[in-house]
């Protein structure tokens, strides 16, 4: 994630604009972003096991939701790469993800600084909501694209006798960020008011 901020800026100070910047890191991106797939197959694993919370669960539809916008919107329908939405998910994504993972560096080499701590349950206030509206945004988008060009639809008839029609699927996965984006964000809320208030509690017992 490191390696795409660091494209993202330098694409910047070449073209002097951060529209389309979105080529310049397109390959970083696909590749780390489906390669946290790994990561939540384990954590998932884990969670079956009953070692680790349910909010993996919904963590992993959030990193699965990524991983489809990457490759079934942004990948498949090249009209909307050159949108600015596209940049604005790809920077909440970027912010959130260096941040999650230095938390887990340090946190296990027991050395976490409270910056970072407050970082990781802080941002997230304004990152989740710029992400979510690059998301949907970069969605709608393709939406016409989509339905002009019937991508990866399947009409009858035909020898499965199976329809399916991608544009009326899109737009039921914007309407799945109505429950979906609400657990998550107040989960975070509600995780923040606990880590940083026995911290804040922590120092003054010290």
């Amino acid at each position: 994630w490191l390696v795409i901020a660091v494209g993202l800026v330098r694409a910047y100070l070449a073209k002097g604009s951060y529209h389309s910047l979105y080529y310049s890191i397109e390959k970083p991106l696909k590749f780390f972003q489906t390669g946290a797939l790994l990561e939540k197959y384990l954590l998932i694993a884990k969670y079956l096991s009953g070692i680790v919370p349910s909010s993996v669960v919904l963590t992993a539809f959030q990193v699965m939701s990524r991983v489809f916008l990457t490759w079934a919107v942004t990948h498949s329908v090249k009209e909307v790469q050159t949108e600015d939405s596209v940049l604005l998910f790809v920077v909440a994504w970027t912010i959130t993800e260096i941040i999650r993972y230095s938390f887990y560096t340090f946190s296990l080499l027991n050395h976490l600084p409270y910056l970072i701590k407050w970082a990781r349950y802080t941002l997230f206030i304004v990152l989740y909501p710029m992400g979510v509206s690059g998301e949907l945004l970069t969605i709608y988008a393709a939406l016409p694209f989509v339905r002009q060009s019937g991508l990866y639809s399947i009409s009858l008839p035909n020898k499965y006798n199976f329809s399916f029609d991608y544009y009326t699927f899109l737009i039921l996965v914007m309407i799945s960020y109505i429950p979906i984006f609400p657990q998550l964000y107040f989960h975070m809320l509600h995780q923040r008011r606990k880590v940083l208030s026995h911290t804040e509690e922590h120092k003054k017992s010290e």
